[in-house]
């Protein structure tokens, strides 16, 4: 079974200035917390370690040894048209959180500024690598 290995690198707090997802490292490392624990209930394993490192010149988060902004260089993201079949017309409707900001649409120079959208699918491709490599 494959296994991720999520760390949390960073040395200071993200700028207060700038209109990110995620204002803190503590709100950051909530997030990351979160994702891995659903991973885990998946039967998926995964650790998760969070490293304060004085010479890093922005935080990041490495997925086995790659940078998100690592991962997905050269993946082709498109957010998928709802088919009307599946428009949730028949489920409660939920709110709308994020008006005007897609979730492709990320500052990379500030790794909280992530969007869940981007953040699963770096986790998925280094899963399905792992994976991949594991087979052959």
């Amino acid at each position: 079974m494959a296994m991720l290995d999520i760390e949390y690198r960073y040395s200071a707090e993200p700028p207060s200035d700038l209109d990110i997802r995620r204002k803190s490292v503590k709100e950051m490392e909530n997030y990351i917390r979160s994702l891995v624990l659903e991973m885990q209930m998946a039967d998926i394993s995964v650790g998760f370690k969070m490293i304060k490192k004085d010479d890093l010149d922005r935080n990041t988060v490495l997925i086995n040894g790659k940078t998100v902004n690592q991962i997905l260089n050269g993946l082709q993201l498109v957010m998928l048209e709802p088919d009307e079949d599946s428009c949730g017309c028949n489920s409660p409707s939920k709110p709308i959180t994020n008006i005007g900001r897609s979730e492709l649409d990320w500052n990379d120079e500030h790794i909280e500024d992530i969007s869940d959208v981007l953040m699963k699918n770096a986790i998925a491709k280094m899963y399905a690598d792992m994976e991949a490599d594991r087979i052959m």
